[in-house]
């Protein structure tokens, strides 16, 4: 998988907040295995083997599973802020298997984030925020995901990935709200259509992702599984070809994709700013999606995104690709 001429050296620090657990993946003929993972743990990952560095806010345990995920990050280039590890055990979720590799998922989750691990002391200078799935919806830590992103947003750019895990939800409509404010100051938002498709019943997902386009977000990707994405802007659509690959599960794909979605914008300067001053990469993104086509920066980005979800998608569990793979 080639990704084309390299992009332009650059290297703004990304701060991930969010849940890191293990996942338990119980294929179908019922064999069990532990692997790190959650969703903005896997998007911190699938950055930091993109060449980023990264930080990761988070809440781990002491205890085996907990060491796993702090082994596996670190030798990775994720860096835990202060206050990421409590003395508590640390969340799982059992992705159950079928025959074609794609994942169900039960929870084992316990969500709250020390003042310490978004203290912009400990966080060090950062150019972009990345965050959601079940840390920007549980309580008690959700409030404090969404503060965070409230405190950071006028000197760094953001993106948000709902990835919805209605079995530790309540009803879709009592989320929808807190889903649509982070949308809302977000330039950039990824979301499935199952993940529209529950949050917004009886709706077309794209109409709903077009709407969220107009709503505040420079970008809003809809990525289909099999079938590629589609991406919206206030002015127009772009449709995301898949990428193909031979797969052997889907667990962590959707990851991947804000992954190298992130990268390739960040590369092209079209993401990032410094604590507390004016952000022109948010500027600039907003120019480039102010036009009736995607600048060829944003669509190389997208493609990006389609390759590494795809590279992720031949090998089990969330294991993104590093750069030098995608370049192979």
């Amino acid at each position: 998988m080639n990704t084309g001429a390299p992009l332009p050296r650059a290297e703004p620090s990304a701060l991930v907040i969010g849940e890191a657990l293990t996942d338990i993946l119980a294929g179908p003929d019922g064999r069990r295995r532990a692997v790190p993972g959650g969703s903005p743990a896997n998007v911190a990952l699938g950055l930091a083997r993109l060449g980023h560095p990264v930080r990761l806010a988070t809440r781990v345990g002491g205890d085996e599973y907990g060491r796993m995920l702090r082994r596996h990050l670190g030798e990775n280039g994720v860096r835990l802020t202060d206050g990421s590890v409590v003395d508590a055990a640390t969340s799982t979720a059992t992705a159950v298997l079928d025959a074609g590799g794609v994942a169900r998922y039960h929870f084992d989750v316990s969500w709250s984030l020390p003042p310490a691990a978004t203290d912009p002391a400990t966080t060090g200078p950062l150019a972009h925020l990345h965050t959601g799935s079940i840390a920007a919806l549980l309580e008690p830590g959700a409030e404090q995901v969404v503060a965070a992103v409230r405190a950071a947003r006028p000197g760094v750019t953001v993106s948000y990935d709902p990835n919805l895990r209605s079995a530790l939800l309540g009803p879709a409509a009592r989320e929808r709200p807190r889903v649509e404010e982070l949308v809302a100051l977000s330039d950039v938002v990824k979301a499935s259509d199952e993940d529209l498709g529950w949050l917004y019943p009886g709706h077309d997902t794209a109409a709903v992702a077009a709407r969220w386009a107009r709503s505040g977000p420079s970008l809003v990707v809809l990525t289909l599984g099999a079938s590629g994405a589609r991406a919206f802007w206030r002015h127009g659509g772009h449709r995301v070809r898949p990428a193909p690959a031979e797969v052997a599960d889907t667990v962590g794909a959707g990851d991947a994709f804000m992954a190298g979605l992130l990268s390739g914008l960040l590369r092209a300067g079209l993401l990032g700013g410094a604590r507390g001053e004016r952000v022109p990469a948010r500027d600039q993104l907003r120019a480039a999606t102010g036009t009736w086509r995607l600048p060829a920066p944003v669509v190389g980005s997208l493609a990006l995104a389609a390759r590494t979800a795809a590279f992720t998608c031949t090998r089990p569990g969330a294991d993104p690709p590093r750069r030098a793979e995608l370049l192979d």
